[in-house]
């Protein structure tokens, strides 16, 4: 871990293994910044105007991978992270530490693992009810992906008709999806959805996830990040533990963990597994995701 400046935020570190970097905010987050192969593109987003700066009661979304509690209520999930966290470094893995939300009682953490050898990242998110009584809500993570790519989302596995009668899955659609819009590709397998910066109207879906994957290719690149589903658990937004947001600035995928009710002082845990893939080209369909993604899995 090397403590760095970066774009304007004095107190950023470092972590690094020869083949990729990030970057930890210091001075706000929990956040991690920037992802990517060493001397190469960020895969996240950055909002250029808000790099640097601090403070304020405005939520700012800076960019890079955030921890939010759902399901999303204005102003609770907006809670600002303009502070500085408490940087933690446990040898294996580095700990970013917010102080507790005055507004909500909960206290956000993030343990976060680079793989001394490979493009692997291990990410923890971590919620604590700090108030006097439970709470319910779910650990949600949000990646932002730098514009210009395509998102990827597996369907649970399909099967026939007569032989299976029940559905298989759910697909929850926000009040502004538009199944029509050009940006979205429905597949059998697969559901697509290509980031525009000439279309700025917003678009989102969320879905049972039970494969348990997400990816983002873009610039000859793939993102994939790997959580866990449990069929068993109940998730917030009519079921979903994936999501996916995009507008004329940036994609998100978003990864949710088990709605649940928190006593005081207890915590929930959500996992996300990071993988970093070089060459890989933007998918236009199932059999492109087929021949150039799943074998990466």
């Amino acid at each position: 871990m090397q403590k760095v400046e970066y774009k304007g935020w004095p107190n950023c570190y470092r972590l690094a293994n020869g083949l990729v970097d990030l970057i930890i905010t210091g001075d706000v987050g929990p956040r991690v910044i920037r992802f990517g192969f060493e001397g190469q593109a960020n895969v996240f987003k950055e909002f250029d105007a808000m790099m640097g700066k601090t403070g304020g009661e405005t939520w700012r979304i800076y960019g890079g991978h955030r921890l939010w509690h759902a399901p999303e209520a204005e102003p609770r999930t907006y809670f600002p992270d303009n502070a500085p966290v408490r940087i933690e470094d446990h040898g294996d893995f580095v700990r970013t530490i917010q102080d507790v939300e005055p507004t909500t009682r909960l206290q956000k953490e993030m343990d976060i693992t680079l793989s001394p050898d490979s493009a692997e990242v291990k990410v923890v998110h971590r919620i604590t009810n700090r108030h006097e009584w439970a709470a319910e809500f779910a650990p949600w993570a949000l990646s932002v992906m730098a514009p210009g790519g395509v998102g990827i989302a597996p369907l649970p596995p399909r099967d026939t008709h007569p032989e299976n009668l029940l559905p298989g899955n759910t697909l929850t659609l926000w009040t502004f999806t538009a199944m029509n819009d050009p940006r979205w590709t429905w597949g059998e397998k697969y559901i697509l959805l290509r980031q525009d910066e000439n279309n700025d109207v917003p678009q989102k879906v969320g879905l049972r996830n039970t494969p348990g994957w997400a990816a983002y290719a873009n610039a000859g690149g793939l993102f994939v990040t790997q959580f866990s589903y449990d069929a068993a658990a109940n998730y917030a937004d009519m079921g979903c533990n994936f999501e996916t947001f995009t507008n004329e600035a940036m994609l998100e995928v978003e990864t949710l963990g088990p709605l649940t009710r928190v006593e005081p002082g207890a915590f929930v845990e959500h996992t996300e597994t990071w993988r970093l893939f070089p060459n890989v080209p933007l998918p236009q369909n199932d059999a492109d995701v087929d021949a150039h993604i799943l074998p990466l899995l």
